[in-house]
């Protein structure tokens, strides 16, 4: 008996018991009604689990006291009380199996209190977390009328601005062009200022340096011991200070025309026999390798020319309208263009003679390559033979053809020549001209039957490899074999 009461003790049965009816107090409310009859069910089978506990010690106690001892107590106290409300359970659940049921109970009760609170806990924050999106809403939802009323605002004012009569509109229009119109005329009235500025500065220039001439010659004078008088100098004016306004074409000619004529030399000298060294790489035959030379410079100043007339056309046409300086409307042009040298497009004068140089007949090139190797060379024939047009004047290539009657005035016999034929095989280098002087001569190669070698078609094959004895190193300068001078000289 000691045993089985200690083990009701220990499970805390009643403290379980009161434990589930104040939980079940406190969630009456809040269950549904079937989840209080479930309340109820539990609490009742519980309570009847205990009391069978409790009925087990009892029947120990009377057992321990006889067979007469305590019948008086059952009759009085127990008899009455199971007739009234108690029915005993089910007699097949032991002491054991009873105990470790209301303990397994207790167990179940205290998790679904710990998942109740946490479930609880969990409906709290996600209370306040609706809460604060709410009051977020709230927020935007104000923003939002408030853009609305600024957006109805401004098409109030919209609407008001947009009340201007038509009238208006085309008066508004009408002092636009007027302003656009003098707007114009001052800027082109700011471009010819800018010009007389300029001009202004040139004169300057000119000025000062004839005035510094002029002294020095006085200084001359004066130390001269000379008792003869001076030879009267004419009265009339020098060429120079003739022209009322000289442009700065006209103050530049000659040092320009000096400076061309060197950098046409160089461009023999030097940037010549560097293609020629770079197209030896693909082609064998220096013949073809200074065809190829010699027809790209020529085609190179015939787009030039061609070029320099079409922007010397679009520069007269811009400048006419507003032309109204000293000088005329010719000098004004070439003056903008040697200004504004940068503005060629040399690049399309390029593009268009290697366009022409793929169709010539008389040269051809390896397959693999092209002829925008060349590209340096022509672009930098393109730009002395665009600035050699603006010279007065302006200086070109004699004209030559295969086969011609060799001119001592126009060409020098190239090292491998044959110096007793009278024609000419092929040309190296062009001569150059002004008007009908040939001021630097060109290069050329002389051969007996030059009129009868045959003419070569334009494939893109490779050329055919021919024996060296007769060419020089491509790389080596012309000066090296031939006693006369390095480079094209003037006559």
């Amino acid at each position: 008996m000691a045993d089985t009461l200690r083990r009701l003790v220990s499970t805390s049965s009643f403290s379980a018991l009161q434990d589930k009816l104040d939980s079940w107090l406190k969630d009456y409310h809040l269950l549904s009604c079937d989840q209080n009859l479930n309340r109820c069910c539990e609490l009742v089978e519980l309570t009847a689990r205990v009391q069978g506990q409790l009925f087990a010690v009892l029947s120990q106690t009377a057992s321990e006291g006889g067979h007469y001892a305590g019948v008086e107590t059952l009759k009085s106290r127990l008899l009455p009380w199971l007739g009234s409300c108690f029915a005993l359970g089910s007699a097949g659940v032991s002491a054991d199996t009873s105990l470790s049921l209301i303990q397994e109970s207790v167990e179940k009760e205290k998790r679904i209190r710990d998942l109740s609170q946490s479930h609880e806990h969990e409906i709290h924050k996600m209370e306040s977390q609706l809460s604060s999106t709410r009051l977020e809403l709230d927020s935007v939802r104000q923003d939002l009328e408030d853009a609305q009323l600024e957006l109805d605002d401004t098409k109030n004012k919209s609407a008001t601005t947009l009340l201007a009569t038509e009238d208006e509109i085309l008066q508004l229009k009408a002092e636009l062009r007027a302003a656009c119109d003098r707007a114009d005329l001052y800027k082109r009235k700011l471009d010819v200022l800018d010009d007389y500025e300029r001009q202004i500065r040139l004169l300057k220039d000119e000025v000062s340096f004839l005035t510094a001439e002029k002294s020095l010659l006085r200084d001359r004078l004066t130390r001269s011991r000379s008792p003869s008088p001076l030879p009267r100098r004419s009265r009339s004016p020098s060429p120079l200070l003739r022209s009322d306004s000289p442009t700065r074409a006209q103050l530049t000619s000659s040092s320009r025309h000096a400076r061309l004529l060197s950098r046409f030399g160089d461009l023999y000298s030097t940037e010549r026999l560097e293609a020629q060294n770079l197209l030896r790489r693909y082609i064998d035959e220096l013949e073809m390798v200074q065809r190829i030379i010699f027809i790209g410079t020529v085609e190179s100043f015939h787009a030039a020319k061609m070029a320099y007339r079409q922007f010397k056309l679009r520069v007269r046409k811009t400048l006419s309208p507003t032309h109204a300086g000293p000088e005329s409307l010719e000098d004004a042009v070439v003056d903008y263009i040697v200004r504004n040298l940068d503005l060629y497009d040399v690049q399309a004068s390029v593009n268009d003679v290697i366009s022409a140089m793929n169709v010539h007949p008389k040269i051809s090139f390896p397959p693999e390559v092209d002829f925008i190797l060349l590209g340096s060379f022509l672009r930098e024939v393109c730009r002395v033979a665009f600035a050699m047009q603006t010279l007065e004047p302006p200086l070109d290539l004699a004209f030559s053809t295969d086969g011609e009657l060799y001119s001592e005035s126009k060409y020098r016999r190239s090292f491998d020549s044959e110096y007793s034929a009278p024609l000419v095989a092929y040309h190296v280098w062009p001569a150059l001209v002004e008007g009908d002087a040939v001021i630097m001569k060109g290069e050329a190669v002389t051969r007996r039957g030059a009129l009868w070698s045959p003419r070569r078609s334009r494939s893109r094959s490779s050329s055919p490899v021919r024996p060296r004895s007769r060419a020089g190193s491509p790389s080596r300068p012309l000066a090296s074999s031939h006693s006369r001078s390095p480079s094209p000289g003037r006559l």
